[in-house]
């Protein structure tokens, strides 16, 4: 399952911000020089001096002096990005979190870790109830789950945090295949995870999503609420 880091519905949603297209492929990191900074609501914008030219890059809100040098890791990058509360169109910009490149735990509250994916345990016990799947279980009957609210225990192997408002987790529970993608589920939350967590997620199922641009989703969980 490719990896889905922004949905329209979302981000209209969550910020004022609006993307015109969705996002590319997300780029290893993203390190520079501060040469702009501009604080609107829970983002700072920050202009980059890099080895590739100037990048423009949104964060979570925090305080960056002129002159820093900064990477920004979980890097996204928007084409024909319009902020609304900046009146400004972006050509291209980088959404992610300032890190410690050289960190191997989590940064600091507002920043997310730039580790790798976590390697996934052999098996997760499913959780129980009524509507309790396990990740295979989501993708095989996406159709007549469309909609519905589902319960996944799984691991987190992967984590954006703070995302246009979102946490964006990949789990897994050691069903399914990943030769089909049917071994991993995205869930969209509000809440903070890490990666290698063992969680409950409750929520929504949503399948067949087409944004255009060769982005099309089989199946995810979006507005879940996640509990280890």
């Amino acid at each position: 399952m490719k990896t889905v880091t922004v949905l329209s519905s979302l981000i209209l949603a969550a910020s004022c911000l609006q993307a015109q297209t969705l996002p590319s492929q997300p780029p290893p990191g993203i390190k520079g020089e501060v040469l702009e900074t501009q604080n609107v609501g829970s983002y700072t914008y920050l202009r980059l001096k890099t080895s590739d030219g100037e990048v423009w890059a949104a964060v979570p809100s925090t305080s960056v002096q002129k002159g820093a040098q900064v990477t920004i890791g979980n890097a996204t990058t928007m084409r024909n990005f319009e902020s609304k509360t900046l009146k400004k169109n972006f050509d291209s910009i980088v959404f992610g979190q300032i890190v410690d490149p050289n960190a191997k735990a989590t940064a600091p509250h507002g920043s997310a870790t730039a580790a790798p994916a976590a390697t996934p345990l052999a098996k997760v016990a499913k959780a129980s109830g009524p509507d309790a799947r396990t990740v295979a279980e989501v993708v095989a009957s996406k159709a007549a789950l469309n909609s519905k609210t589902v319960l996944v225990r799984g691991q987190v192997v992967k984590v954006n945090l703070g995302i246009m408002g979102k946490n964006w987790l990949h789990l897994q529970d050691g069903s399914g295949s990943a030769a089909d993608g049917s071994n991993d589920l995205l869930v969209t939350t509000l809440d903070r995870v890490a990666v290698g967590d063992v969680v409950n997620a409750r929520g929504r199922v949503r399948t067949d999503l087409n944004l255009g641009g060769g982005y099309a989703f089989a199946v995810l969980i979006e507005d879940a609420t996640v509990r280890k």
